[in-house]
């Protein structure tokens, strides 16, 4: 008996995996039967002492028809369920069916034959539901290999619907230079952005993406959009792609794994922001908050466009050391010829840099407009990061240094606080060399009413700056995001902008939104 057991129970736990809960539920939930059954097709469960259990451990030790575990041991004394055991019978009569068909078929008694017509007999609704669920399966799974996309590749996709609308109080929005940006009601707006990413792995630790990408009209499909390109309060992702409606390619790089524990990225169309400057509660304006000063920090990335260059991630205990190098311009071999810029707020600091002569300069990989960043990392606790960070380089042909402090602590579950700070000189600007300060700060509530929602609640000064204006404008933001389904989630939104343009004449800007991405 037990010899028998640890070849024969092994392998019907084996074969448990494909059989319906359902149906062994309901098999398990029958009342016990009496004993005065006449056959064992009224059986509930198979017991060692019934004819069937010893019919069908005679054939294992006869021909062999199923292993048990390869160290040869026992586990289990117990009786099977109806299905349990027509799973090991399959095992053993597709072993027996190749013998008959086979030259080993005389090997085979009468005897044995009669004893496997009859245990199919009596198993055959059993056999039947087990022998249509694999044959379900095999065709599942050429249905699957025969429209896969690739071995190698994985397509997955966003799609953003937005609708906006608000208005400003007072008579006219201007500029920090007296310029009228808006002096009529503002009319509501839909939004939109689809990216569609295609990630292929060819060793299983690198990735190569290429990221094609559509969207509205930019900065203006928004209400806060009235103050752009100055002062970071247009709806982020409205400005990532500002392609108004045409596809393009949105991203392309590779990443690898040179040593454990190092990454590196390569590409001739990454973003700043995708290695430094994370944080796990303001990032990312299709789940968090939308206002573009409150995903990053907003005078650190005078490149935050289009641009060619090269990150690494490089993780030490504790520590990570990331840095990046980007070009703006890194495609145009030119030199003397206009240069480009790619941030909007750099254009408040240099208005007329397109046609004046201090914008020409060199292009191409290593010319105007770069920047190179280090950010280092300090996470001893999974709930607690600090990050450390230096921004230099030139924009339009004039140097600048940034520093910056990004920071996020999780108090609760449910509670979290994070914020960040940056200070940095601008040189030979439209207001000579200026000094710019920036700041934001705020509160998230993960799992707020909702499994897997999220609320928060921030505030932030953009550009702080005497030169600039006669005021400091500041941003408000909260948001609600919570999921209808795993791949469905709606967001509103209220942006609320004081002293807008740093300008005190400014009346404030009110703007609501609501936000629903599909990922697929």
């Amino acid at each position: 008996m037990k010899r028998f057991s640890r070849f024969i129970l092994p392998s019907l736990m084996t074969g448990v995996s494909l059989i319906p809960q359902t149906l062994l539920g309901s098999a398990a939930a029958q009342e016990p039967m009496s004993s005065q059954m006449t056959s064992v097709s009224q059986l509930a469960d198979v017991q060692p002492t019934d004819w069937a259990f010893q019919a069908l451990r005679s054939l294992v030790e006869r021909y062999g028809c199923m292993a048990g575990y390869p160290d040869q041991t026992f586990r289990g004394q117990r009786s099977l369920t109806r299905y349990e055991f027509a799973a090991g019978l399959n095992a053993c009569l597709d072993q027996l069916n190749q013998r008959l068909a086979g030259a080993t078929a005389e090997l085979v008694k009468t005897d044995n034959r009669q004893t496997l017509q009859r245990l199919q007999e009596e198993f055959a609704a059993e056999l039947a539901t087990l022998r249509g669920r694999v044959d379900t399966l095999e065709a599942r799974t050429a249905t699957l290999e025969a429209q896969q996309f690739s071995t190698t590749t994985k397509l997955t996709g966003q799609v953003l619907f937005s609708i906006n609308g608000g208005d400003f109080a007072g008579e006219s929005i201007i500029d920090p230079t007296g310029r009228v940006l808006a002096d009529q009601d503002l009319n509501l707006t839909v939004l939109y952005r689809v990216a569609l990413d295609l990630n292929t792995s060819f060793t299983g630790t690198d990735l190569l993406k290429i990221r094609i990408d559509t969207g509205s009209n930019g900065a203006n499909d928004n209400v806060a959009g009235v103050l752009e390109p100055n002062f970071g309060s247009v709806l982020d992702y409205s400005v990532k792609p500002p392609s108004d409606g045409n596809f393009g390619i949105g991203r392309l790089s590779y990443t690898f794994q040179p040593v454990r524990n190092l990454s590196v990225s390569i590409g001739p169309d990454i973003r700043t922001t995708d290695y430094v400057d994370r944080n796990s509660y303001a990032n990312a304006s299709f789940r968090d908050f939308s206002t573009l000063a409150l995903v990053n920090n907003f005078i650190l990335f005078p490149v935050n466009g289009p641009s060619a260059g090269a990150a690494i991630d490089w993780k030490l205990g504790d520590f990570s050391l990331r840095a990046l190098y980007a070009a703006a311009d890194a495609a145009n071999p030119g030199t003397g010829q206009p240069i480009r810029g790619t941030s909007s707020f750099t254009r408040v600091l240099y208005p007329n840099s397109v046609t004046s002569p201090a914008a020409l300069g060199d292009r191409g990989l290593f010319g105007d407009t770069y920047q190179g960043t280090v950010e280092v990392e300090y996470a001893p606790f999974r709930n607690l990061a600090i990050r450390l960070q230096y921004s230099g380089g030139e924009v339009f042909d004039q140097r600048f240094d940034v520093f910056g402090v990004n920071a996020e602590v999780r108090l609760t579950p449910k509670v979290a606080m994070f914020g960040r700070y940056g200070v940095g000189t601008y040189r030979n600007t439209a207001f000579k060399d200026v000094t710019l300060a920036y700041w934001m700060t705020g509160i998230a509530f993960p799992d707020l009413f909702k499994q897997g929602a999220i609320g928060g609640i921030a505030a932030g000064q953009p550009i702080i700056a005497s030169e600039i204006g006669n005021a400091t404008q500041t941003n408000f933001e909260a948001f609600y995001n919570f999921p209808i389904t795993d791949a469905i989630r709606i967001t509103p939104t209220l942006q609320v902008i004081t002293k807008a343009g740093n300008q005190d004449a400014n009346g404030t800007i009110v703007t609501a939104t609501v936000r629903t991405v599909f990922l697929f």
